[in-house]
Parts: structure tokens; C-alpha cells; sequence
């Protein structure tokens, strides 16, 4: 071992070993550290790295109240385990200190508040109530070799004092919900907007190939956003569209993993950055549109209205993605842009990912109310993230497309109509032709 970790192996066993002489006195005397507790015997041991990882885990005076209360089991991997076995990112992301529960949980996994000697093994063989309130499985197997969980005891008994007992485990012990925090993390640095290189262009006029044309740095893409997305709900990449991604125009990846860590950092917004990430590849989709020039506005939907979500609405194949497509706008749009369009012609459609599904959108109360009726949204969080390319607005409910109404009912009786209603709508018509219109050059 190096020199700082023989200081800090000194450091522990100076400060374990005051602890016999210097404890509050509201303190039990059962609680009492003397230099023949199984803690003292950790650090000078074969597993003084996970004595270090318990210091840097501040877990010191956690375990000096357990031996007080309780005579302790503790699994622990060796030295040579830990560095052979410990994926190095996993190990970086234990020592973040944002991720100190996750440290300490992991550690609390490895402790039992009861004595469990080798010989009461096939006797208890049944699930047992860790320090950190998880359960460990202690088994044997036919060749009668002893295993917590799916980690085999290598040194059973290893050191025995009369405050607890340290087993040898063959490697560190991982509970499931540091597995899925470290996985959470990971799925964000890992987002991938790779594009296949050399993937043939498709006029979708004609639908042959065709040569692609030279195209400006930085010029918009060629087609619309449609012809650019995945063909089914995020089940495959789609051939590179337009002025292309191998040119590297617009860094999607990037926009996108910064946007979804704006969701994170803002609060308020996990559930919508967990379907992006790790319930569909959307996020993947997303970072590949950006980067072949595309813009999008995405109405993110707070946590309170996700959670009023239903598992029948959740439960059909691809329904997350639909339902999100639905939310995500082929245009930049910000909270002033969407506020002086709803104020000037009353309502606006949008276009949607979820063709040809529009959402509609309309002033309410000083801000601007998306959807229809009781399935309606305000815009919440206005500009959560704005970078040119993503636009992020925070909306306090979940939208759904308006169900198909027969032309019948949609009409309204005659004296309904009112005159002064004429100049609103002839806006609204000139409005509907100017962007048909619009729509017809740019495809």
C-alpha cells in the first residue's frame, strides 16, 4: 500500500481506538470501541480499502452505535478483489460526492445487525435485513461452498471478535438501487447520436435513391422533419436525410444531453427526462435531428402531471413515445414567439412529431393554454432551456391528440354564428393559407 493510504490507515486506527476513552456519556456502555472490536480488526486487515471507502463514506460513528446495539456481520471483499472486479467508472461514480447516499447504502449492504457464524449457515439460509433495510439471501450450494447472494464466501470466519464477525466475500456486493442510480448516470453520458455513415439518400417524392446535392455549411435541411425521423417509435435510424451528420453541422448530441441535465438541475421535471433516456431511445432521436439541422420545441410535461398518467395509457406498445412525439414541436418556438401568436390571431396549430396530429395552442389567463378543454395545459416553466436549436417550455399537464369529431357536430347551428366573429376567423383563414402556402415551398 502507498503512503497516503498507511496514513490513512493510521489516521483510523488512532481515531477508532480514542473512541474507547472519549465517547459522549449519554452513550451506552455497550457501545463502548475498544482496540478488540471487529471495527479496529477492519482496519487491519485484509480489507482496509473497504475500511477507506467506510471513512469516506462517513459511516464511522453509523457502525460504532450498530456494535453498540447489535453484534454485526460484515461482508467484505478483499483489497485484491476490489481492484481486480470494480468497473473503474463505477468506482468514480461511488466517490462523487453528490452520490454520498449511494456509497453509504452500498456499504450498509455489506452489514447484518446479528452474528452469523459459518457453522448456523445452512440453518439460516433465508433472507436477511441489511443496515441499509435491503435484504441479503445467504445459500449453499450442492458443493456446499456458502454464498451471500450471488457472491461466494471465500474466507468464512475470517476474523472473529465478540462484538461481530467478517466474512470474505469474492467481490463487492451491489444493492439495486445504487445499481439503477449509477445506470441513471450512465445513460446520460452514453446518449448516442451516432449516424451510419454512408447510408443512401431517398427522394421521397420518387422514393429512389438519388445523388445528394452539395449543400451549404449550416443550411437548413432539405427535407421536412417527417422524412427524418425513425420509422416506427424509435425502433431503428432512419437513412441520413439532409445536409447530414457526417459533416457534423450541429453538435445534437451534445444540445440534447445538456437540455435533458437543464430538466434535471431545474427540478420538477424527472419523469420526462426518465422516458427520454432510459424508457426510449427518443433522446438518441432527438440529438440525431439536431445534428442534421432540424429544430424542436418540446413541451415538457412537470412531474405532478405525469404522475396522473394510467397504466392503460402507458401500457400499449410504443405509447411513451407517442405520447411524447406529441409534445415535441418541429419548430423554435420560445414563450414570447408562442404568447405574440396566440395574442395576435387567437388560436394557433403546431405541428407535431405525432403526425399529423397538431397541437393546438391560445391565450388563457396572460399565458398560453395548449390543448383542448379539461385535456388543456398552460405553459408552466416558460424557457426552461432556449440554445437556437432546442427550445424547453415546462407545461403543467399531459396532451393528448382531440379525438376525431363528425363534421355534423363540429358545425354550428345558424344563429350561433355571429357577425363579429367574421373578421377573426377571415384572419385565421389568411393565416391557414399563408402557412399552406409556406408549408408547399418548403416541401
Amino acid at each position: 500500500m502507498d503512503f497516503s493510504n498507511s496514513f490513512s490507515k493510521l489516521l483510523l486506527l488512532l481515531l477508532a481506538t480514542s473512541l474507547a476513552t472519549a465517547l459522549p456519556e449519554n452513550k451506552p456502555t455497550s457501545g463502548q470501541i475498544n482496540s478488540n472490536s471487529v471495527l479496529v480488526a477492519l482496519l487491519d486487515s485484509h480489507y482496509t480499502e473497504l475500511a477507506e471507502l467506510v471513512e469516506k463514506a462517513l459511516l464511522l460513528q453509523t457502525l460504532e452505535e450498530a456494535v453498540g446495539r447489535h453484534n454485526i456481520t460484515i461482508f467484505a471483499p478483499r483489497n485484491d478483489a476490489l481492484e481486480r472486479n470494480l468497473d473503474p467508472l463505477f468506482k468514480s461514480f461511488l466517490l462523487e460526492p453528490r452520490n454520498l447516499k449511494s456509497l453509504q447504502s452500498l456499504l450498509m449492504f455489506h452489514i447484518l445487525p446479528r452474528r452469523i457464524s459459518s457453522p448456523q449457515w445452512p440453518s439460516l439460509s433465508h433472507h436477511h435485513r441489511t443496515l441499509s433495510n435491503d435484504h441479503v439471501h445467504l445459500t449453499v450450494d450442492t458443493t456446499r461452498r456458502l454464498k451471500v447472494d450471488s457472491a461466494e464466501i471465500v474466507r468464512p470466519d475470517d476474523v472473529i471478535r465478540p462484538d461481530g464477525i467478517i466474512h470474505g466475500i469474492e467481490r463487492l456486493l451491489i444493492p439495486r438501487s445504487v445499481q439503477e442510480d449509477f445506470n441513471r448516470r450512465r445513460s446520460l453520458r452514453s446518449i448516442s447520436a451516432v449516424l451510419p455513415e454512408g447510408a443512401p439518400e431517398v427522394d421521397p417524392r420518387t422514393h429512389r435513391l438519388k445523388k445528394p446535392a452539395p449543400v451549404p455549411v449550416g443550411a437548413p435541411p432539405v427535407l421536412p422533419v417527417y422524412d427524418a425521423m425513425s420509422p416506427g417509435p424509435s425502433l431503428a435510424p432512419a437513412p441520413a436525410p439532409g445536409p447530414g451528420g457526417p459533416r457534423h453541422h450541429f453538435n445534437g448530441e451534445a444540445q440534447v444531453k445538456d437540455f435533458i441535465h437543464t430538466l434535471l438541475h431545474y427540478g420538477g421535471y424527472n419523469e420526462m427526462a426518465d422516458i427520454l433516456v432510459n424508457l426510449t431511445s427518443l433522446a438518441t432521436e432527438m440529438g440525431r435531428l439536431v445534428s442534421e439541422g432540424y429544430v424542436l420545441t418540446v413541451l415538457a410535461p412537470n412531474d405532478e402531471a405525469m404522475a396522473k398518467l394510467t397504466t392503460d395509457q402507458l401500457s400499449e406498445p410504443g405509447a411513451p413515445e407517442q405520447i411524447v412525439y406529441y409534445h415535441i414541436i418541429p419548430e423554435y418556438q420560445t414563450e414570447e414567439s408562442m404568447y405574440n401568436a396566440v395574442r395576435r390571431f387567437g388560436k394557433v396549430k403546431y405541428d407535431s412529431l405525432r403526425f399529423p396530429h397538431k397541437v393546438l395552442a391560445q391565450e388563457a389567463d396572460g399565458s398560453v393554454k395548449f390543448g383542448h378543454g379539461e385535456g388543456s395545459a398552460y405553459l408552466f416553466d416558460p424557457d426552461i432551456y432556449t440554445d437556437g436549436r432546442i427550445s424547453v417550455q415546462g407545461i403543467d399537464g399531459v396532451l393528448f391528440p382531440m379525438k376525431e369529431t363528425p363534421a355534423t357536430e363540429m358545425k354550428p347551428a345558424a344563429p350561433v354564428v355571429k357577425k363579429v366573429a367574421k373578421s377573426r376567423r377571415g384572419k385565421n383563414k389568411l393565416f391557414k393559407s399563408f402557412k399552406s402556402l409556406l408549408l408547399f415551398f418548403y416541401i
